[in-house]
């Protein structure tokens, strides 16, 4: 049995448990237990904190976790990074209050940081010899300069309004952090094997992602020109229709370039386009 430790809350939490359940792995949604077993797939579920997380992999505790980058670099335990997942996309960012002229990092010298991260922006400063104190706080760090508390403050950043709603400004990206799947460097063939199941369904979830299945009528004396336009993952799939003058082309299109490939398709003459999502897709 493959144990995964996940984060018990939060946006994580949330993605991750999306992700199994996109994998059809199928896990209680209670949070009661702190350790929940799937019903159709060999894998159970540990709920921790997230800065438990790394820790918990690298001991044996759990073989595997989805943790996020900044507390993974932050925590520095001894595990593998298995799989960089894509979601829970966020930086770390040093911010100061919003009415102070910053000229560049020479102005943290002899400053005050707030922080819940104080690996990263220790090793960070140092490297580019500059001294700072850092306060180290857990929660609601971004109100240390209001309070008089810190000049500034080094944390997660993902839309910046919560800097925007405590007067601050972000004036340097650190680190930029997603979600990462670890695992323990000691894990049997076993575990092994159930991780590489549990890989290849990730990747054909991950694989589908922002993809549209389109499937399309064109005029044959077209079709040339419209291959051409289409990128697809390889050439597309032509069934001939009953009048011969036409065809029926199924391809795969990205999402960030649909409208515009769609437009070209219906220069060409393509009528009857039909979208679909696509759930999985195995290369």
């Amino acid at each position: 049995m493959l144990r995964i430790a996940v984060q018990s809350k939060g946006r994580l939490y949330e993605d991750t448990m999306q992700l199994l359940a996109e994998a059809d792995i199928k896990i209680s949604s209670s949070k009661r237990t702190l350790l929940v077993q799937s019903t159709n797939f060999p894998i159970e579920v540990l709920y921790l904190r997230d800065d438990d997380i790394p820790q918990s992999v690298a001991s044996g505790v759990a073989d595997i976790g989805v943790v996020g980058e900044n507390e993974f670099v932050e925590r520095g335990e001894d595990a593998d990074i298995i799989e960089r997942l894509g979601f829970s996309k966020c930086r770390l960012s040093l911010a100061i209050p919003k009415e102070i002229e910053y000229n560049g990092l020479e102005w943290f010298n002899g400053k005050k940081i707030a922080t819940s991260y104080p690996n990263i922006l220790r090793k960070f400063m140092e490297d580019k010899g500059i001294q700072i104190e850092i306060h180290v706080i857990t929660g609601s760090v971004e109100i240390s300069p209001g309070i008089g508390l810190a000049d500034g403050i080094f944390d997660i950043v993902s839309s910046g309004s919560t800097l925007v709603s405590n007067n601050l400004r972000e004036v340097k990206v650190v680190m930029e952090s997603e979600a990462l799947l670890i695992g323990n460097k000691a894990m049997s063939e076993e575990k092994k094997e159930t991780l590489r199941e549990l890989l290849f369904r990730i990747g054909a979830v991950r694989q589908a992602e922002d993809k549209k299945y389109v499937r399309m009528n064109v005029p044959r004396s077209r079709l040339d020109e419209i291959i051409n336009v289409l990128p697809g993952l390889k050439s597309p799939t032509i069934i001939p229709l009953a009048d011969d003058e036409w065809c029926s082309v199924h391809t795969v299109l990205d999402q960030r370039r649909f409208w515009e490939i769609i437009g070209r398709l219906k220069e060409l003459g393509a009528q009857g386009i039909l979208v679909t999502p696509i759930e999985k897709m195995i290369l």
